[in-house]
């Protein structure tokens, strides 16, 4: 990345400097993000006391790149955004652009339920080169509507951003209303939509780009309600089948295979499955922040009867499938 020429800029809602770029950056057209078909969450990976394990994260995208995959979201949910520091949020992102940034586009989850935070990780992540910001909306101390809309707005004219509504997580969705009025913006990306899919047609039709949040609606919602594709937690596990699902053609009996393993991974709150799925493939060490635990044994054992049954080939890694034992999991609690 070309050296940035920087001045001394004082962000509003932080004590502390932040030194920005003096001119514009570059920022990523709106239409690029808009044409990716499936985003994967990427998963973020730990060595055995906690600390980032990145020649393993370096594994993980190089075998989403393998597969077709065109765009990541760093420090998502699946990747435990919110189990890091901001240091480490902006170092993976940085690290993110710098090593797969010609390759794939890089979506930083900067979001916060602090606007001054939301604000300070944005700017910083777009001087370290993201090509979009993926926002969600305070979650716990929640606003107004008209709070949502500053919240957002403060963040909005810094580059290309993507609204992230969960309602299951954030305890409030996120209204079509501010969602029309944040389009308007020519910064405005879409939204990744997890309330369903007659939302997901509300916004379609309304030209507003959407993207399924739910891995188990993805398939119906972009080939019967408008989606225009997938941001997935499952393609962290088979990448191939996922951009299959979204950019093939509709095909139920494809998305009934992928179904079961869905269910699977959602049988306790992500990130839980997919951090269990991934060490059994062996492609992350089997390392857990706290308060995150492997499933048990019984679904570890199940997991091995779906990966057999799917097919081997189609999951990350080239290593046998193993169970793993209870011991062989590190739970770290401060790192």
């Amino acid at each position: 990345m070309a050296q940035l020429d920087v001045q001394g800029m004082c962000m509003r809602g932080s004590s502390q400097e932040l030194r920005l770029p003096s001119n514009d950056l570059k920022r990523t057209p709106v239409e690029d993000i808009r044409s990716l078909r499936l985003i994967t969450a990427i998963k973020t990976p730990y060595l055995p006391d906690g600390r980032l394990d990145l020649e393993a994260y370096d594994g993980l995208i190089d075998m989403q790149i393998a597969q077709g995959v065109k765009g990541v979201i760093v420090g998502a949910t699946a990747g435990e955004g919110h189990l890091m520091s901001w240091d480490e949020h902006i170092m993976l992102i940085r690290h993110t652009v710098d090593r797969f940034g010609a390759s794939l586009k890089v979506i930083g989850n900067t979001g916060s339920n602090s606007t001054a935070e939301a604000m300070e990780a944005t700017e910083k992540g777009f001087a370290v080169g993201m090509h979009a910001s993926l926002h969600i909306n305070p979650y716990y101390g929640k606003t107004s509507t008209h709070g949502l809309l500053a919240h957002f707005n403060s963040v909005l004219p810094m580059g290309p951003m993507i609204i992230y509504n969960v309602p299951a997580r954030t305890g409030q969705d996120i209204p079509p209303s501010v969602i029309q009025t944040l389009a308007i913006s020519p910064n405005f990306v879409g939204i990744k939509e997890c309330v369903g899919n007659d939302r997901v047609r509300q916004y379609a039709e309304e030209g507003i780009t959407v993207w399924c949040g739910m891995d188990d609606q993805c398939h119906d919602g972009r080939w019967d309600f408008g989606a225009v594709g997938s941001m997935s937690v499952a393609s962290n596990l088979i990448p191939g089948l996922m951009l299959e699902l979204v950019t093939g053609k509709k095909s139920p009996s494809l998305n009934e295979k992928v179904l079961r393993l869905v269910e699977w991974l959602f049988h306790e709150p992500n990130p839980i499955g997919v951090n269990t799925a991934l060490a059994q493939l062996g492609v992350v060490r089997p390392v857990f922040r706290l308060p995150y635990v492997p499933l048990p044994l019984s679904k570890r054992l199940e997991f091995v009867g779906l990966v057999k049954d799917i097919g081997r080939k189609h999951f990350v890694g080239d290593g046998e499938v193993q169970v793993l034992d209870d011991d062989d999991f590190i739970l770290v609690g401060k790192h």
